[in-house]
């Protein structure tokens, strides 16, 4: 019975990153505010290396839509705004050769519907990561029953926590999609 123990409990582990990893893709979907987070997935070709943003600069948002990046490193500072010029976020940097402004325009109701469909995507992705630790786990426990380890009984048990686990995180992203939605709805 410790094999199937074991084999639940890592399902749930991977399925709490799912979610969380869930999480981060969320956040980086612009609102009509500006965030720190928007910013964490942004790669920036420094010297030639894909560098993350968030280890190159600063970020702040000292205004409902605005956000301060200060380059630790002033010769970043034309990769930085190229990078958030050609990200998904939609919005145009400027600098003065010390900090890179880039101020948020206020969400179209076209936009917001973009980013809805942005955000019910990646909710999508994040399902179909927990069915395919689903599916492994009870591929995992099919074999225990065929090899004698467990019996039918422990195989019916197990599988119906399984589901139980899935419906259990799918409720979480779905939680987190609304959410998100009644934010990118929100004037």
């Amino acid at each position: 019975m410790a094999d199937v123990q074991s084999t639940l409990s890592e399902t749930n582990a991977k399925m709490n990153k799912a979610v969380d990893a869930a999480k981060e893709d969320f956040a980086t979907v612009r609102t009509g505010r500006a965030h720190p987070s928007m910013f964490s997935k942004l790669i920036v070709d420094y010297y030639g290396t894909g560098t993350p943003l968030t280890q190159l600069a600063s970020i702040q948002t000292p205004e409902a839509r605005l956000a301060l990046i200060t380059p630790y490193d002033k010769g970043a500072i034309a990769a930085i705004e190229k990078s958030i010029r050609d990200s998904d976020l939609g919005v145009n940097p400027g600098s003065d050769g010390v900090v890179i402004r880039v101020t948020f325009p206020q969400l179209t109701e076209e936009r917001r519907k973009e980013f809805i469909k942005v955000a019910k995507a990646k909710a999508e992705d994040a399902r179909v990561a927990l069915r395919g630790v689903r599916r492994s786990a009870k591929e995992t426990l099919e074999k225990l029953e065929k090899d004698g380890k467990i019996g039918k009984d422990d195989l019916t048990r197990a599988e119906k926590e399984l589901e139980k686990t899935t419906q259990d995180h799918v409720g979480k992203i779905d939680e987190m999609l609304k959410h998100k939605e009644a934010e990118l709805l929100e004037v």
